[in-house]
């Protein structure tokens, strides 16, 4: 079994924001593949179950807010005996360009504080990240305030193509591996 997780923040205040692409991405697999996700208060997080490309996976968006999200990470995989290395995380990048999008594996949180609560929580970095850039603001503007800033109508367009490669991505690591994976994410 994978853990797939997309950080990010409850509520509706956070829906559509930058820093919610894990998210989004998230729902997007669970209505892609018809997998319901449902909050389960042991674990403070929205769960599902199903089964991609004939792997089965758990889908989870932690409801403990980005910088603590591995505590329903770490106690859903330490539960369920998930290895980290069995674990993906999706997250929002600000290093990256708007759509660029990098596999990492086995790296520290490069200041993104979901994902040291994550290493903090799994006791390990041996997990794969998902990186997707939502880029710098082109305006100066504290990072906290533009990663909580909405997407722009014709970014929220380009989402539509962007969640198609991630799952491509994502179908590559399941079936063929990393490198496979890390070939497709993190071409140009």
């Amino acid at each position: 079994m994978h853990l797939l997780a997309g950080l990010g923040n409850p509520g509706r205040e956070y829906a559509a924001t930058r820093h919610n692409i894990g998210f989004l991405f998230i729902d997007y697999l669970a209505r892609r593949f018809g997998i319901s996700l449902k909050s389960e208060k042991k674990w403070e997080a929205e769960l599902g179950r199903g089964v991609l490309w004939d792997s089965p996976v758990m889908l989870v968006k932690p409801q403990t807010f980005m910088n603590r999200s591995g505590l329903a990470v770490g106690r859903i995989a330490h539960f369920y005996q998930i290895p980290p290395a069995r674990v993906v995380i999706v997250h929002d990048e600000l290093d990256l360009p708007f759509m660029r999008t990098r596999m990492a594996v086995d790296r520290g949180p490069g200041g993104h504080n979901g994902v040291r609560s994550v290493i903090e929580h799994l006791g390990s970095r041996e997990f794969v990240r998902f990186r997707v850039g939502v880029g710098r603001p082109a305006v100066p503007m504290e990072a906290a305030d533009y990663v909580l800033s909405r997407f722009s109508a014709p970014e929220e367009e380009q989402l539509a193509e962007l969640f198609p490669r991630l799952e491509e991505g994502l179908r590559l690591l399941l079936r063929q591996g990393s490198t496979a994976a890390m070939n497709h994410l993190n071409a140009p």
